[in-house]
């Protein structure tokens, strides 16, 4: 299993959490092989943690992530980590 961690700056938290839970979960929960995701938030910060079976569809997810990413946040950062356990 591999990961997607995007961190982002949310500049609009209302606008960022509509589009967060009409857009970005449906159609991530959609791509191919996806496992799992977490969206946290922290202040006017957002962490998520996307789980892919594979290290090519977290690399593909990653690629779509960097060109769909809402207006209401700016992207800080994304990498693609191997998930060594889980419970």
């Amino acid at each position: 299993m591999h990961a997607v961690v995007v961190r982002v700056k949310i500049n609009d938290p209302e606008a960022a959490e509509a589009r967060l839970r009409e857009d970005v979960v449906p159609g991530v929960s959609q791509a191919p092989g996806f496992l799992a995701g977490y969206w946290t938030r922290k202040d006017n910060t957002g962490l998520s943690m996307l789980v892919f079976e594979s290290e090519d569809a977290a690399t593909t997810a990653e690629e779509r992530v960097r060109s769909n990413m809402p207006d209401a946040v700016t992207l800080e950062s994304t990498e693609v980590r191997e998930v060594v356990a889980n419970a």
